[in-house]
């Protein structure tokens, strides 16, 4: 499959999934307070966030301050989606990720699997639509992906009639990291609209800088992002409704309430894009010094996992301002909001 091209930061033209039927609201007992019923009708899948609206996505939000009451009480387990079955289908390793989905998935009541590719017949040459249509045809009702290829949700999308949730798609997206970036700086800062958020380190192949590039433009924020210049998409200069590319780190900083650092993705990139990792410490890296450029009480913010003492150093790292944390606690309220969501969108009785 071939990966998309950088342009997917500013361009919304898609492969769309084809809608389904058939689509019913299950009960909603024991969750009160969430309601999956402001979603635009036919929308099934959270393939990233650059179709979402901005009232869809408050709607997620808004429900996961409802699954974080759940989440909250001496016992953390609700029947809003007994009966439901989940698969996490895995190409690539994760730990905040994957666990995440599970624990929301078992909270919610549903039944969760986990498949891995290593431990799935892909490991002996199945292709990715043998294999989905062997998960479909046990009834599943979300199948919750992660994939090397960007794309590759988007084609799981238009050949199963579980609702997708992309995981994360290669450099492409990472729609639900975003959710909860968002619903974290909400938590702490009130509006997302107008405030300064800067995102640092490797904007190129770092999917989850493009979904946030996306939900927070949607949602009001100014955006600047700084980075090494060969790892920088070159369209984002000439798109300043975006972001705003900043010329240092200093700029990049100077009165940001939200400073979200981006771990460098070694994995996914060829020679040639970074100087040493001491340069890049010098040049790109968030310390005490650069973090008082901010504004006082501005947030820390990074995805995970760190590499500390390279784009962040420790006692930010793990100092006053940073929310790194609850950004890891607020990804399971937020998950559960858009498996619910999702799920109490898919047919019943099959």
């Amino acid at each position: 499959m071939a990966r998309r091209s950088t342009s997917a930061v500013v361009s919304t033209q898609e492969r769309k999934p084809t809608p389904s039927k058939g689509r019913q609201v299950v009960s909603t007992s024991g969750v009160a307070a969430a309601r999956p019923g402001l979603w635009s009708e036919g929308k099934r899948h959270l393939l990233d966030l650059d179709e979402m609206s901005r009232t869809e996505i408050e709607e997620i939000l808004r429900n996961a301050d409802g699954m974080k009451e759940v989440l909250s009480r001496n016992v953390r387990k609700t029947p809003a989606l007994r009966g439901k079955t989940i698969i996490t289908l895995f190409f690539e390793n994760s730990t905040r990720t994957r666990v995440s989905f599970e624990q929301a998935g078992k909270v919610l009541g549903a039944d969760v699997i986990n498949v891995t590719a290593s431990s799935s017949s892909v490991s002996k040459g199945e292709s990715l639509l043998n294999t989905i249509r062997t998960l479909e045809s046990m009834q599943i009702d979300v199948l919750v992906m992660r994939h090397p290829h960007s794309g590759a949700p988007y084609f799981v999308a238009n050949h199963i009639d579980a609702a997708v949730i992309n995981a994360g798609d290669g450099t492409h997206a990472h729609p639900t990291q975003a959710l909860l970036d968002l619903f974290t700086i909400e938590s702490h800062l009130g509006s997302i609209a107008g405030k300064k958020v800067a995102i640092v380190g490797d904007i190129l192949y770092s999917r989850v800088a493009r979904s946030n590039l996306w939900g927070l433009k949607t949602m009001g924020a100014d955006v600047t992002v700084f980075g090494p210049p060969t790892l920088m998409p070159p369209e984002l200069r000439d798109q300043p409704d975006i972001a705003k590319v900043a010329g240092s780190m200093e700029e990049a900083v100077d009165q940001a309430d939200v400073v979200m650092m981006l771990r460098i993705q070694k994995e996914r990139q060829s020679a040639g894009h970074l100087p040493s990792m001491r340069e890049y410490s010098t040049r790109f890296g968030l310390n005490a010094k650069r973090l008082k450029l901010a504004r006082p009480g501005a947030l820390v913010m990074h995805p995970g996992p760190m590499n500390e003492g390279i784009e962040i150093s420790p006692d930010v790292a793990h100092g006053a301002q940073a929310v790194i944390e609850d950004q890891v606690a607020n990804g399971v309220a937020v998950r559960m909001a858009v498996l619910y969501t999702l799920a109490a969108r898919s047919s019943v009785g099959r």
